[in-house]
């Protein structure tokens, strides 16, 4: 039996990474392929062989970019001469769009069908960049409902298949086995915190949230979990951990839905983890900080009234945006104090998160995402 041919798949980031495994492994089943790419941890688990690994070029922000672009550009070199040597089938690029729209770039010059899988966020900023998915790209597979509109209106040839995390986000275990297993109490309230998948969110946000942590600690009884990325370095969060050596935390690296589904409220860096939050109906603070020239630039190109996922799909400030200057130890320790100190307010939120779940879509976004790629990959080239 002949080899199965090669395919690219390339995924920067945390997000990327989870449904890129969840693809890698499934794509099989409708075409006969041999992984290589980009990718982290659970990529690699599913069968893709990296090339190099996510964390290598997984930064966010202007200035972040342009300290690091040696580096990325010699992992992009890298994955170029890969691709000329193992000459892929078609490729799947996912996400991380300052890296993927370069690479599609090139793929298209090699003759290289490129499947874009989950849409950059071009109807937030710079939407002028549909223009490159309408040219480089044989199919875009989106998993929000408005982007079907948006990119369709930009000539782009886009499916809507729902959103993949429906299908992941369950707790595995019921709350009495989470807080057993962690030596958590259950009768204090735990407040669940998520800096970020990336090692500059992690740097910039965990000692703010330590802090707010510590303020909360002290004015009433709380405990707290922390959910580590496997795309963040290990000894990073250590190292900051250590600083707050005086606060309890527990950190928890297994399955990250147990520890947000069995929270009293989240404190989030903006991104996927709100989406999950949401899908597990836990309520919410989202913050984020880049460095401040990236904040201005951004200022100037963002054209979303809200931030987070969870706001944009609820068409409102349903949760609590702590963006920049406003995200500090103090605003956080007021807001997750908010959120314990009424059960009431946290029921309606809990609701309110319950409705706009309905907006991602029923399950089975992989299995529709597969045979949108198989689709696309048995197309005559343009």
């Amino acid at each position: 039996m002949p080899a199965a041919p090669a395919a690219l798949i390339v995924a920067g980031e945390a997000s990327g990474d989870r449904h890129g495994a969840a693809l890698a492994a499934a794509l099989p089943r409708h075409l006969p392929v041999q992984w290589f790419g980009i990718g982290g941890d659970q990529m690699a688990a599913a069968g893709v062989e990296l090339a190099s690994h996510a964390r290598d070029v997984s930064v966010l922000g202007i200035v972040e970019v342009a300290l690091h672009l040696p580096r990325i550009y010699g992992v992009y070199r890298k994955l170029l001469a890969e691709v000329d040597r193992r000459r892929p089938r078609f490729a799947v690029l996912i996400d991380f769009p300052d890296f993927n729209l370069r690479l599609a770039r090139q793929l298209h010059r090699r003759g290289i069908p490129v499947i874009y899988f989950i849409a950059p966020q071009m109807w937030a900023w710079r939407p002028g960049r549909a223009k490159l998915l309408r040219r480089y790209t044989r199919k875009l597979i989106c998993i929000f409902p408005f982007e079907e509109e948006f990119f369709r209106r930009a000539g782009v040839n886009v499916e809507y298949v729902g959103h993949p995390l429906v299908d992941l986000v369950k707790p595995t275990l019921t709350r009495e086995q989470f807080l057993a297993r962690h030596r958590l109490r259950a009768d204090c309230p735990t407040v669940c915190l998520l800096p970020g998948s990336r090692n500059q969110e992690v740097a910039r946000h965990l000692p703010l949230l330590l802090e707010a942590a510590r303020r909360l600690a002290a004015r009433r009884p709380v405990q707290f979990t922390l959910v580590r990325a496997g795309t963040v370095d290990p000894a990073l969060a250590e190292r900051l951990l250590a600083r707050s050596s005086q606060l309890s935390v527990t950190v928890i690296e297994d399955n990250p839905y147990n520890a947000l589904a069995w929270a009293d409220a989240a404190v989030i860096s903006s991104g996927t983890a709100t989406v999950e939050a949401l899908l597990v109906g836990t309520p919410m603070v989202v913050v984020y900080r880049v460095a401040a020239p990236s904040w201005w630039v951004g200022k100037l190109l963002v054209r979303t009234p809200h931030y987070s996922m969870v706001n944009l799909l609820a068409g409102e400030k349903l949760v609590p945006e702590l963006i920049q200057s406003e995200f500090t130890p103090a605003r956080v320790a007021e807001e997750v104090e908010r959120l314990l100190s009424d059960p009431a307010a946290r029921a309606r939120i809990q609701t309110e998160l319950g409705r706009v779940k309905g907006c991602l879509g029923p399950p089975g976004a992989i299995e529709r995402a597969c045979r949108a790629v198989a689709a696309a990959v048995g197309e005559e080239k343009r």
